[in-house]
């Protein structure tokens, strides 16, 4: 195999082609750098966090794909995938998501002790969650975790210090990815029972859409207090009501477990994100 020919899989093995994953880690990271630095932050740092997301989700996709290699074969979804179809070598993978970690913790090297030492339990949240598809009942939560352990991170790179806001912030961030990854879920529910494999919506079971609402209505409802506490303005409130308007969006898909519709209300979840954080951005802008 020519060399483009093993870049183009490698490419695929990291999800480089669905930046979903890249999107959904990316804007909780950024609320945070945002209100860590008051609306301005530097752009060293912002740099280093957003290629880092890139980085770590990148390599989070190779571990999941090396953990899930003997499950993915029976699904009809991912059965083609490069280390489940042999494209791709396990050690290669491994290599790679190695690889991937390795460049991630230089990014950060310019930053600050307290950031680098938070790096640790990321990586080993980021590397870890693929397994507990397989004990926790819930690994959606765990997953929240991991994708919003940038906030910690953004808090340390600005502050040097991580403020009890940015445990609420991450707290708010666990809710939302339940809401988001059960509408993931929903869309393998058929397959996840079939292997064996543990998620929200089984959890959940027939009350999964209220489930999803309620989680919405949890996330939001920290953002909105962590938003009082810090005394923001009129257009991040503004940025929570568009948010909550999309959120309801979602349950107009969901609410008929319509794989299709429920796997658009999880893409869709990029904008839910992206409002939240245009009201932060705009308001420490416009003060």
């Amino acid at each position: 195999m020519n060399f483009d020919a093993r870049l183009s899989l490698y490419f695929q093995l990291m999800r480089l082609h669905k930046p979903i994953g890249i999107l959904l880690l990316l804007w909780p990271t950024l609320w945070a750098v945002w209100i860590a630095s008051q609306g301005k932050p530097g752009w060293l740092i912002v740099c280093i966090f957003v290629l880092g997301t890139v980085l770590m989700r990148s390599a989070g996709c190779v571990i999941n794909d090396y953990a899930d290699r003997d499950i993915d074969k029976h699904v009809k979804r991912t059965k083609d995938r490069p280390v489940t179809s042999g494209k791709v070598s396990t050690k290669e993978a491994v290599l790679l998501a190695a690889a991937l970690s390795v460049i991630s913790f230089l990014l950060i090297l310019p930053l600050n002790t307290l950031t680098k030492l938070l790096s640790i339990p990321a990586v080993f949240l980021a590397g870890s969650y693929p397994f507990t598809k397989r004990f926790l009942a819930i690994p959606q939560a765990y997953l929240g975790i991991a994708f919003g352990f940038g906030i910690p991170m953004g808090f340390a790179a600005v502050q040097n210090a991580v403020p009890a806001i940015a445990w609420w912030l991450l707290l708010a961030n666990i809710f939302w990815c339940i809401a988001y990854d059960t509408e993931y879920a929903m869309v393998d529910r058929d397959d996840d029972v079939h292997l064996g494999i543990h998620s929200s919506a089984l959890l959940f079971g027939k009350y999964d859409v209220l489930a999803v609402m309620l989680c919405y209505g949890v996330a939001l409802a920290l953002l909105a207090w962590i938003g009082a506490q810090l005394q923001m303005g009129h257009f991040y409130f503004g940025g929570l009501v568009i948010a909550a308007g999309i959120a309801l969006y979602h349950y107009t898909l969901i609410r008929k477990r319509e794989r299709e519709k429920c796997f658009k209300a999880f893409l869709h979840n990029n904008w839910l994100g992206a409002a939240v954080f245009g009201g932060i951005a705009l308001d420490f802008l416009l003060k």
